[in-house]
């Protein structure tokens, strides 16, 4: 008798014990449905039209216009965030060599970085040129000509900046340099070439599309220039007056400018749009006393 009793408080203490946390399971269970039915009431609220009469169907044209408004916050986030990384990117390959001029000095430093972007070049005293294929593979003998400089730089349909541009800056043997058709190369850059001017006789900068008369009028530093292409560069809005704006200041270069209209009477009767800017540009260039 005594054994049975001792058993049966056991079996109601373990039953005790576990009805705390088979209400809990069963609470927190319940719980959880009871949120997705209040979510699942709250869609269907969303969703009911406002006045008891049946919503009227929407063309088809219609509804496409309204789901392309409905979306096109998120199509312009898209956008937006994939101009970012390319920015980045961009900004990234412009980096400054500064690890491999450590190891390799600064023209295999150079020359690495040309080759990074897909561009050319040739060594002082060398016919062989370097060059990258669409991949961006290239023939890694380059690291042969330590202690050599870059006479020639082939960096033509590239993302070249004016950051990049300090990878070069210790080349004073760059004779020729192409930048055309580069869509990152702006005033700044040429700004920037000043640092050549004891040695760069070429320069193309043509298709340029950021390139603009203020830029032009940075050139004004490079003495040593016998040869510039200036062709189609869409931001000039005047180029016969920026053409002869250039033969005044290097007046031993040789100019090259096609690609534009110089026809409808450019330099006579009404000014046309855009020459006050590059009249101002030449004005500036006398007064600092270089013409």
């Amino acid at each position: 008798m005594h054994s049975s009793c001792h058993l049966k408080a056991n079996v109601r203490k373990f039953v005790l014990r576990d009805v705390p946390l088979n209400a809990a399971v069963m609470s927190a269970a319940f719980m959880s449905l009871r949120r997705c039915c209040q979510r699942s009431a709250l869609l269907a609220v969303a969703k009911r039209p406002w006045s008891s009469s049946p919503a009227p169907t929407l063309p088809l044209h219609s509804r496409f216009l309204l789901f392309l408004t409905q979306r096109f916050y998120d199509v312009e986030m898209l956008l937006s965030w994939g101009q970012r990384q390319k920015r980045m990117a961009i900004h990234r390959r412009n980096a400054y060599y500064g690890y491999t001029k450590n190891l390799y000095g600064a023209d295999i430093a150079a020359a690495f970085y040309v080759l990074s972007l897909k561009g050319g070049f040739r060594f002082v005293g060398q016919s062989e040129w370097f060059r990258a294929d669409r991949r961006g593979k290239f023939n890694w003998d380059f690291l042969n000509h330590k202690d050599t400089l870059l006479e020639e730089v082939n960096m033509s349909h590239t993302d070249i900046n004016s950051g990049g541009l300090a990878n070069l800056e210790g080349q004073t043997s760059l004779r020729t340099l192409s930048v055309r058709g580069c869509s990152e190369v702006d005033d700044w850059f040429l700004a920037r070439l000043h640092v050549f001017q004891d040695s760069l006789q070429e320069l193309d900068i043509s298709h340029c599309p950021r390139v603009t008369v203020g830029g032009l009028a940075a050139l004004r530093n490079l003495k040593g220039l016998r040869r510039l292409d200036v062709s189609s560069l869409a931001a000039v809005s005047s180029p016969g007056l920026v053409v002869l704006l250039l033969e005044e200041m290097l007046p031993r270069c040789q100019v090259v400018a096609s690609g534009y209209d110089h026809g409808l009477g450019q330099f006579g009767g009404e000014e046309p749009e855009g020459q006050g800017e590059a009249r101002e540009a030449g004005d500036c260039v006398r007064k600092e006393g270089v013409l």
